[in-house]
Order: structure tokens, then sequence, then C-alpha cells
């Protein structure tokens, strides 16, 4: 089908599916890549093996179920609904898991969790708890117009949102010998880049924060709550803990008021919205270790959108990324965040101050 055969028919399929609207929060996800892509990118093959953190695979029995349930700690610094051995918890418009389990037995689950829901791995990391999702493409936001009812599959290719998403999860372990599970997403969104409208390009749009909330509804029923239960233990929250930047001994820091717990979580939480590498953590240090790629460099995003964004890069050799350490301390009741480079020292260089500011916008 030639050009303008192709654009006068999504042309009428638009007037035709005008007044469509979807019903309620529907998803329907389909990964921009084909089949299990589950490569590791080239930075990564060289991480230490830590077993600080390391998941390795195993399977839920009842049996597990219930010693779970029966050895769920009581109590929490923050709101919470409890299901059985599976709990929400949140801090403004951020939500997490805390399920009383070992990580060991959740990481399968959790990962075929994402599979089922259509998307393919493009990081399998269980040394560090992480795994993301590839790029995908939320189907269900088309309108289910007459033609696309009609001719189906057939010339699906020729309808897209014009956006595409991400989600990052992270497991961390806890004292009790239970495990939190955290669900971040990354946008991005097709624009023109011309007055005549002849050509696109993408560029990131705002994480989402209700679709990090469905997804964590899912993964609750997932690990065997009900559809009805997972659907109450979300509401409305009380805003977050104010947050600034502000200058420490001549270095630009970030002030949170809030204790180290809460603190630790939402840093984390940004770290994984705004794309940064998280390499390593530890949390009895208050530190992250991650890599950054600034703005400008020819440093590529790896899978789909790194072949088709000028955004991440172009043919040229690629620039290293920068290492550095996202050291949380208490301060009082408040925490403050600093950036240090990879050998430890405080750093204030452009990179540095611009990674406070990434932070302070999305924790605001």
């Amino acid at each position: 089908m030639n050009t303008a055969a192709r654009i006068g028919l999504l042309g009428l399929a638009l007037a035709m599916s005008a007044c469509s609207v979807l019903e309620g929060e529907k998803i329907d996800y389909k990964s921009a890549s084909k089949g299990q892509s589950l490569e590791v990118p080239p930075d990564l093959k060289q991480l230490s093996r830590d077993n600080r953190y390391a998941v390795p695979g195993g399977v839920v029995s009842a049996n597990a179920l219930e010693a779970g349930k029966a050895a769920q700690a009581p109590g929490s610094d923050a709101a919470t609904n409890r299901l059985g051995d599976v709990r929400i918890e949140r801090n403004g418009d951020q939500r997490w898991l805390v399920v009383q389990r070992p990580a060991d037995q959740l990481w399968d689950p959790v990962r075929d969790f994402w599979l089922e829901n259509g998307f393919t791995l493009a990081l399998d990391q269980n040394n560090l708890g992480i795994m993301e999702t590839d790029w995908a493409e939320n189907r269900a936001k088309i309108p289910q117009d007459l033609i696309r009812s009609t001719l189906g599959k057939v010339f699906d290719s020729l309808y897209s949102t014009g956006e595409r998403d991400k989600f990052r999860t992270r497991l961390e372990r806890r004292a009790d010998g239970g495990t939190e599970i955290y669900v971040s997403h990354r946008g991005m969104i097709e624009v023109f880049n011309s007055a005549n409208k002849d050509s696109t390009v993408w560029q990131p749009r705002a994480a989402d924060p209700e679709l990090e909330i469905e997804f964590l509804r899912r993964m609750m029923v997932r690990l065997g709550a009900s559809a009805e239960q997972a659907r109450a233990a979300t509401a409305t929250a009380p805003a977050p803990a104010g947050v600034r930047v502000a200058s420490q001994d001549g270095v630009a820091v970030l002030q949170i008021d809030e204790g180290f717990e809460r603190a630790w979580r939402r840093v984390g939480l940004a770290l994984d919205r705004t794309g940064f590498t998280v390499e390593d953590r530890d949390r009895s240090q208050g530190v992250y270790f991650v890599r950054y790629v600034a703005p400008g460099t020819d440093q590529k995003e790896p899978g789909f959108f790194g072949k088709v964004m000028g955004i991440f890069g172009s043919s040229k050799a690629a620039t290293p990324p920068l290492q550095y350490r996202i050291v949380l301390r208490s301060a009082g009741n408040a925490s403050v965040v600093s950036v240090q480079n990879a050998s430890g020292a405080p750093d204030n260089s452009e990179n540095a101050q611009r990674i406070v500011r990434v932070l302070a916008d999305d924790l605001k």
C-alpha cells in the first residue's frame, strides 16, 4: 500500500472514530520488540554480583503462602492496606508493595507478570533485584472504530497511539524477611518536528503515577489478592513532604522534610522514573551507585528507541556514562541528598547540580 493510500485510510478511520471514547482504565500492551528480548545491555555485563540482592528463581507454594501470612509483621510508618501477606504502602502519589515472602520466591512470579501483560524484558538482573520492560504501546488507547473492527489485525500496523511506555520493577529485601516491590514508569511521545508536520521525533513525557498504581494493583492480584481487594487497597493519600534544593558547604544538595526510610524510598523511585541506571545500592550506608549520561553526549539508549531516536545519540562512538554516588543522610526529622563522584568525594560539577535538579523536579 502506497503512502497516499495509507494516509487516506488513516484519515477515514480517524473521522469515523472521532466520537469513540474508551470506557474506564483499559490496558492492552504490545511490546515494540518481538519475542523475549532478555539480552543484557553491553555496559551492564561486567557489573559485580553482590549476593545481598541475589534473588534466584523460585515457586510460591501454598505452604509458603500460609507461612508468609503467619509471619506478617505488624505496624508500619506509612499508610497501609493489608491483604493477607501482601499490602500496599503509600507516600503522596508514590505506592509500593510489601510482601511477607522472601525475594527468591517472588522473582519468577513478578517476571511472569510482565510477560503475561504483553511486555518483553530488556533488563533481567536478579543479582540487583531489578527488571525492566522493553518499550511497549498501550493498544487499548486506540479507538475501536468500524474499520478497525472489520479489518482486524490485517491493517493493525496502520494504527498507533504515538506513545510508548516502559516499566522498571525493583525488589528490595526487608529486615523482617519480606520484600518491597517498586514499579516506576517512563514514557515517550511522538511529536512533529517541523512546521509542515511531515516528520516526527520521539521525546520523553512525564511519568504517569496512575499507570504505576494500576500495575501495582494487577501485581497484587497476581500475588494472591482478589481483584476487589486490590482495587480497595489504593486510596487518596496526603501530599508528600516538602523538597527543596539548597547549598551545603558550597555544594548543591536536596533537602527532604522526611526521615531516612521514607526519603530512601522516594529517591529510589525518582532514580527509576528519571532513567538513571542503578548499578548497586547500600541501604545501610544510604548510597545509590548510579550511571548518568549527560545531555548532548553520544551514549545510546539500548533497545527500540536507541535505534529511532536522535535524542539518545547518533552512529558515532558512544561516550562512556559517568558514575556517581547518590548519598542520603539523616538530619533530625529530615534527610539530605548529595551527589558524590565515583571516588566518594563531594561533587559540585554542572552534571552533579543537574542531577540534584532532576531529582528535585520528580520528587516535588
